[in-house]
């Protein structure tokens, strides 16, 4: 039976990608749009743990802004 499981992605523009990168596990991909990136993300989610013990699924991590005074380059 399959479980749902609920993944948090983060997303950065590089040149003309959209990269979706998985932040519970290292997975990532990428795709001319944000769907496309999202949908690949989620293919490679799927192979991932197409053979994994599901024991141990990663917690979701706790989001949070962080604000930092950085010299002008």
């Amino acid at each position: 039976m399959a479980q749902a499981v609920r993944f948090t992605a983060a997303i950065t523009v590089e040149g003309q990608w959209d990269v979706a990168r998985c932040l519970e596990v290292e997975v990532a991909s990428q795709g001319e749009s944000l769907d496309q990136a999202l949908d690949k993300l989620r293919e490679a989610l799927d192979l991932y743990y197409e053979d994994a013990d599901l024991t141990g699924l990663p917690v979701t991590p706790i989001l949070a802004p962080v604000t930092v005074e950085l010299p002008h380059a």
